[in-house]
């Protein structure tokens, strides 16, 4: 006793530090990276505010303006962006044409060349450029921010930033008692230190492991166990190391504490362990030496009986000396002797009944596991379908909106250039001309797989919901001849000129059916609209076919059978088996999204326990038959 309660409380104190020391690592790793994203964030919404300020002087009009109102817009820009101390307007060759400072004279014309200068050349390469963090006075941070301007021959706005907010906010960074963060820049020099005089000497620290491992990629930013900035040897000097990137910048936040202060936890249940293990083997000592004298004797008289019963004498019964529990185990013994000796002669009987209603327990629970699964997997598909349609609809509303307004632009600009007339030189008006005629092609393009996207977004919302209502019991005649009936006038309010022959085959025995009305009407009025639009078709390529859909029930014992018939086009072998595929269509671009056909087949199959069956003659006719019991199962929403 004393050996087991030894070892297993040394195993459970060592699951319990190593989980604890897991927990620590990976706990303090969170925090750490948490505050480095959010350090990360920062500093990107820093330059994000910068970029927007400045955006509105790189327009392709603006280099248009008069000299005047540039002075006015940059004297407006280093109001409404303090860190902005200095703006530069380069023109497309390199000359600088107007600077305003907040610590030096402003210039205007001044010639002077930055052909050559990062500020330019940079700029009109990578549209965006971020020059390399300097300090000026030696003290305050600043780092140069050059937006190229659009259009042709573009120029430069070159600003001079003041990054003493973002300074400010990396070293405020605390982790812990003793925690801290520093910024290095993609060459692993120190871009802000608790300690300023390392930043301001100019430290390179690309050589230490948790820089040289950010830098070279080999790590995605985890906690890793590493010596300092400061260095030393042993566990006082190692801190755990966590770093992001900051996108665009290059910039790496690096956020570290001691790994003594991290293992405080596990020091503490460490010390806990052992206490425990201590009073525990303390404790198994003393009731191990009072029980063992009340337990040998009974227990090895027990031993002898399971013995002898083992060997076959079926009539051993143990003598029952106590009352205790020993002496409750030595008459269950009996009694369990006593049963087995009573059912020895039926149990090869027992156990091939026990086996037989077993084996039908584990197929029964293979089937509802199976049928657990699905609906759970049809439930977490359909959420999925829902939710990705309602993330994309937003932004989809916004391009095809901001589309057709694009559009009513170009037609106003065209406008504007016929207004000018003579005035504009015509050359440039051919060029002009020629531009808005591409936009404009592009923009009708955007609108038509815009409204395309939009129908299959509905439809995905569609596809993804609920049972279209409660079951009840329909009148399966009277179900199909509502469903005819709004298909007909429906394609007839969408061309007033359709027409088509129907034809009614309605089976008296029909009778009723318990559905899903809603939903087995939407099978019925997809099929039926894409009869028509089949017979439409064929009727424009043939002049003089007469266009027809037959419509007709069927009762059929416990089921019923809808059949839609159309002397269309019919359907490709080659194609007949993926009509029922989710966003398969043959139809052009904006009639249909491909989502019918299977919204269709899941109700059918999946929500009332039928099945749907398509026939087809390629020049001849189409047909599509619907099989519902008249008690349908109603397994869920379609998937």
């Amino acid at each position: 006793m004393v050996l087991l309660v030894t070892v297993a409380l040394l195993f459970n104190g060592a699951v319990n530090m190593a989980l604890s020391y897991r927990e620590a690592l990976a706990s303090a790793s969170e925090v750490q990276r948490e505050k480095a994203q959010a350090a990360s964030e920062r500093v990107i919404q820093f330059f994000d505010g910068i970029e927007t300020q400045m955006g509105w002087t790189t327009r392709a009009e603006w280099a248009r303006a008069t000299l005047e109102q540039r002075r006015y817009d940059f004297i407006r820009l280093l109001r409404q962006s303090p860190p902005i101390t200095d703006v530069i307007q380069i023109d497309g060759t390199g000359k600088e044409r107007l600077r305003y400072s907040r610590l030096e004279p402003d210039a205007v014309d001044s010639g002077q060349d930055f052909s050559t200068d990062p500020r330019f050349a940079e700029a009109v390469a990578k549209k965006i450029w971020y020059g390399p963090v300097t300090f000026r006075r030696g003290s305050e941070p600043y780092m140069t921010l050059s937006m190229a301007h659009a259009g042709r021959n573009p120029g430069v706005t070159s600003a001079s930033v003041n990054l003493k907010l973002i300074w400010d906010v990396v070293s405020s960074i605390r982790v812990g008692d003793t925690g801290y963060a520093f910024v290095t820049d993609e060459t692993g020099k120190l871009v802000s230190h608790p300690d300023m005089s390392l930043v301001l000497r100019g430290s390179d620290v690309s050589a230490r492991p948790q820089v040289a491992a950010a830098l070279a990629g080999r790590d995605d930013g985890v906690g890793i166990q590493v010596a300092g900035l400061e260095g030393g040897q042993g566990l006082a000097s190692q801190v755990l190391s966590t770093h992001v990137r900051v996108p665009r910048l290059g910039w790496i936040v690096f956020v570290e504490m001691p790994l003594r202060e991290v293992l405080n936890p596990v020091l503490v249940s460490l010390s806990q362990t052992a206490l425990l293990l201590a009073l525990g083997v303390l404790m198994a000592i003393v009731f191990g030496s009072l029980l063992a004298g009340r337990l040998v004797v009974p227990i090895k008289q027990l031993q002898a009986g399971a013995l002898r019963l083992g060997e076959g004498d079926l009539t051993q019964r143990i003598p029952v000396t106590s009352k205790d529990e020993i002496g409750t185990l030595a008459v269950r013994f009996n009694d369990m002797a006593g049963r087995i000796q009573e059912a020895q002669e039926t149990l090869e009987g027992k156990v091939e009944a026990r086996t037989q209603a077993l084996k039908q327990s584990l197929e029964d629970l293979s089937a509802a596991q199976d049928r657990l699964v699905q609906t759970e997997k049809l439930a977490s598909l359909g959420q999925l379908t829902a939710g990705i349609a309602h993330e994309i609809k937003n932004p989809l509303n916004f391009v095809n909106n901001f589309a057709e307004l694009s559009t009513e632009l170009v037609q106003e600009l065209r406008e504007r250039v016929d207004e000018a007339g003579t005035s504009l030189p015509a050359e440039k008006r051919a060029e002009l001309d020629e531009v808005a005629d591409l936009i404009s092609g592009n923009l009708q393009r955007i609108v038509q797989h815009g409204k395309r996207a939009d129908s299959i977004v509905r439809n995905m919302l569609l596809h993804s919901r609920g049972g279209g209502g409660e079951a009840r019991s329909v009148e399966i005649n009277g179900l199909v001849e509502e469903a005819l009936n709004l298909a007909f006038h429906g394609a007839r309010a969408e061309h007033p000129s359709f027409n088509v022959a129907l034809e009614r085959r309605y089976d008296p025995q029909a009778g009723m059916a318990t559905v899903l009305p809603q939903d087995l009407t939407r099978v019925l009025l997809n099929l039926i609209g894409n009869a028509f639009q089949a017979t439409e078709k064929r009727a424009a390529e043939m002049p003089g076919h007469v266009p027809q859909v037959t419509v007709s029930t069927r009762a059929r014992d416990k089921r019923v059978r809808i059949k839609v018939r159309d002397n269309g086009g019919g359907i490709p072998q080659d194609i007949r088996g993926r009509i029922f595929e989710p966003f398969f269509t043959t139809k052009p671009a904006g009639q249909g999204t491909g989502l019918g056909l299977s919204i269709s087949h899941d109700i059918v199959v999946k929500q009332h326990g039928g099945k749907i069956e398509v026939f087809s003659e390629p020049g001849q006719f189409t047909e599509f038959v619907v099989t519902i019991p008249r008690e349908a199962p109603h397994k869920g929403p379609p998937a």
